[in-house]
């Protein structure tokens, strides 16, 4: 009998272990984040999830056929309303309001039906734009799941999923390397956790481990420092995404915040941004090559911008919610809850499309 009641715990133990290996969930677990938002004490972070009211202009936005490269610097930027509609209805259905559900439903399958975005410009600005785009959506999509029928979910993801492998593309440049390919695998991440996807889920572990592994010793980024005023504009950017991939990780049991390439982690990358936002002298010496330094050319002037809320909403340091609300007790994560609670808390709610959408929603603890 003990023998017989052994196997029935070994073989549900085997079954748990590999569901929960293969388990659906996307950037966070959606019904656990749901159920969390429901208590006491997440009262504060349920109305930052409310804060932003739903605009019933949005069901009229017109689905943008493809995004195109933009001259000289800058990204296309016609799919704002449409990321903002998103990553705002998401986190209202996050936090139970049913008619925002119900809006972010009926706003994807219209998009969906129209084919939104396939008619991309083959061109990195124009995919970066889309990445930027699809990151939210598939949150989106994650989110509102559950109140799907079979023929809807079949129509907006036979949408999103040739548009996530449309941006798995080589330019043969440092696109293919630097911030541009950590949002791409991101992304590529997201939807391969999203679907069950386990070939699209390793690129974003395959990149994470590329990029420590090409840090320098001090945890800063070659293909980031060097542009200039904007060199640690470009390391928050490229942390906001492996915060994504690392939160992704977490979902099925993998622990990347700690994981350790050549001596190199998260924590160094992470302190190695905190130190040059402190001292902004330490970035100097690399940030003088000043490649592609966006509109300041005095790379002695470093672009701190992302360090407060955009005009249009957004907030690019909105990454910081995941990590801050970890039980992590290392220096650089204690240094960075320290500017979360001085600076950015008052910013609530942090919202941005690298993250995926309103983060302080997703992540966030009172």
């Amino acid at each position: 009998m003990k023998r017989i009641l052994a196997f029935l715990i070994l073989n549900l133990l085997t079954v748990g272990s590999s569901y929960a290996q293969v388990k659906p969930a996307g950037v966070f677990d959606v019904e656990q984040r749901r159920i969390a938002l429901s208590q006491p004490a997440f009262a504060s972070i349920r109305a930052a999830c409310l804060s932003i009211p739903r605009d019933a202009s949005w069901s009229s936005l017109k689905p943008i056929m493809g995004l195109k490269a933009t001259e000289g610097y800058g990204t296309d930027g016609t799919a704002n309303d449409y990321a903002w509609a998103v990553m705002v209805l998401a986190g209202r259905a996050l936090a139970g309001d049913m008619a925002s559900e119900t809006a972010l439903r009926d706003l994807l399958l219209t998009w969906s039906k129209a084919n939104a975005f396939a008619q991309t410009e083959v061109e990195n600005d124009a995919y970066y734009a889309l990445k930027r785009v699809l990151l939210p959506t598939v949150v989106g999509y994650s989110v509102i799941q559950r109140s799907l029928d079979d023929e809807q979910r079949r129509i907006i993801a036979s949408w999103i999923d040739p548009l996530v492998r449309k941006v798995d593309y080589n330019f043969d440049g440092s696109v293919d390397h630097n911030n541009h390919r950590y949002l791409t695998d991101s992304v590529l991440m997201a939807w391969g956790a999203v679907t069950g996807d386990d070939h699209l889920y390793a690129k974003g572990i395959d990149r994470y481990r590329t990029i420590l592994s090409e840090a320098r010793a001090d945890g800063s980024l070659p293909l980031e420092t060097r542009r200039g005023a904007r060199a640690l504009w470009y390391m928050r950017q490229s942390l906001s995404s492996m915060t994504v991939m690392a939160e992704i990780a977490a979902t099925r049991g993998t622990d990347l915040y700690g994981l350790n390439e050549g001596g190199i982690s998260f924590d160094r990358v992470l302190s190695y941004t905190l130190n040059g936002i402190t001292e902004p002298h330490v970035v100097l010496a690399y940030a003088a090559e000043n490649y592609i330094p966006g509109g300041e050319s005095d790379f002695r002037k470093p672009d701190l911008g992302f360090l407060s809320k955009r005009s249009h909403g957004r907030h690019y340091m909105a990454w910081t919610e995941a990590v801050v609300s970890r039980d992590r007790t290392g220096l650089a994560t204690r240094r960075l809850r320290n500017l979360f609670m001085r600076s950015l808390k008052n910013d609530r709610p942090l919202i941005d499309e690298f993250a995926g959408g309103n983060a302080t929603c997703i992540w966030g603890r009172g």
